[in-house]
């Protein structure tokens, strides 16, 4: 019998909102708009049509970057999936959680005092990302906490 696995509403993935659709419809236009070119432009030549092509990939591919940031939580620690790479943290070396006005995302503070942004939770989403920076503070809270808090 399978066995089924429950994960916690606090562990829900990280994921920004606006971001996503944003970048996932200039994705597609590009898409779009890359094809009518070299499909109507009848002075193109083969040479000039993959250039195009190759241009309008790169520059969906880059919006599906874009749309794919998250931070993923667990027992253990947080993954956090930026735009050019991604990290994996313990939760004991996150030191603090800051997404304080003009911040364009979640800023971690961690114990080796380097920072990390985590772009999964973005300002652009408004109410929806403070929680979202809420709830990722909770989980720092819960899986840093010691006998002796200080």
């Amino acid at each position: 019998m399978p066995t089924l696995t429950v994960v916690s509403s606090s562990y829900r993935t990280f994921r920004p909102r606006a971001a996503r659709v944003v970048t996932l419809a200039m994705a597609v236009t590009v898409l779009v708009l890359t094809a009518c070119l070299i499909a109507f432009l009848p002075t193109l030549n083969l040479g000039d049509q993959l250039g195009f092509a190759v241009i309008g990939l790169l520059i969906a591919g880059f919006c599906v970057r874009q749309a794919s940031v998250k931070a993923e939580a667990d027992d253990d620690g947080l993954t956090v999936r930026n735009l050019v790479y991604s990290r994996r943290l313990e939760w004991a070396e996150i030191v603090s959680v800051r997404f304080g006005s003009g911040r364009a995302w979640v800023q971690l503070d961690l114990a080796d005092g380097d920072t990390l942004a985590v772009m999964g939770i973005q300002r652009a989403d408004g109410a929806y990302a403070e929680a979202e920076a809420r709830r990722l503070a909770t989980l720092v809270a819960q899986h840093t906490a010691t006998s002796q808090d200080d």
